[in-house]
């Protein structure tokens, strides 16, 4: 397992490079934005792989409920704390993008406020994991996790749904809609990059959320030992 991790870190670290040359070098630029709609490359993978890692942790959390098994619930750990980060870089690069373009740097539309909220969500239930006590703490994360992913399709459709701030959408839009084919490969190059980066994070996670269950129950158990010699 560990030269196919460190394969795919090679891998992923190519990929990388080459979809930065991608966004800065090779997509157009765009004729009305500018150089400044190059962060697109890198904030619609993010929200992409935010969904998706949310998701992941939608399903574990719900074969968790139903099954109680440690793996399910380490990948739902794994899964909401990488989705969290990445969720991060959305909010981060957007309003980056937004203050040149906008000329402000957040306002209180559809698909601002749910992204926002969706992430709050996310680190609610990071804090719920790691700061509550009980055993009846990753079931009630499993809960606030299923949820949660429930306002992910509210983020995506928002600008179909409501009047934004945002511009129409460039994927389904409708006539007129879509990007040039350069643009669409930086897109697709880095949505590929930033997945097998997400990959490599949450198996790292996954596996010290395990490591750390099994040395709880270690201590438990010789706790326990000594409580019965006394």
């Amino acid at each position: 397992m560990k030269t196919l991790f460190r394969l795919l870190l090679a891998v992923t670290v190519l990929l990388l490079g080459y979809g930065f040359c991608q966004a800065m070098y090779i997509a157009p630029r765009e004729a009305t934005m500018g150089d400044v709609q190059r962060i697109f490359y890198y904030h619609l993978p993010s929200a992409w792989v935010a969904f998706l890692l949310f998701f992941v942790n939608f399903l574990a959390s719900a074969w968790y409920i139903v099954r109680r098994t440690d793996g399910a619930d380490a990948l739902a750990l794994a899964s909401a704390e990488v989705g969290v980060s990445f969720c991060t870089i959305v909010l981060i690069t957007g309003p980056i993008w937004a203050r040149p373009i906008w000329g402000i740097w957040w306002t209180w539309d559809a698909r601002l406020t749910s992204t926002l909220v969706l992430w709050l969500i996310y680190v609610s239930y990071l804090m719920l994991r790691h700061y509550a006590a009980g055993g009846q703490v990753p079931v009630l994360a499993a809960a606030l996790g299923i949820f949660g992913f429930l306002d992910v399709p509210i983020v995506y459709m928002a600008i179909r749904w409501f009047r934004t701030q945002h511009p129409q959408p460039v994927i389904g839009g409708g006539e007129g809609s879509g990007l040039d084919h350069r643009m669409w490969m930086a897109v697709l190059w880095n949505l590929l990059a930033f997945s097998l980066l997400a990959v490599l994070f949450v198996w790292t996670r996954y596996n010290q959320a395990l490591e750390e269950r099994a040395l709880e129950e270690a201590h438990a158990q010789a706790a326990l030992a000594e409580e019965e010699l006394r």
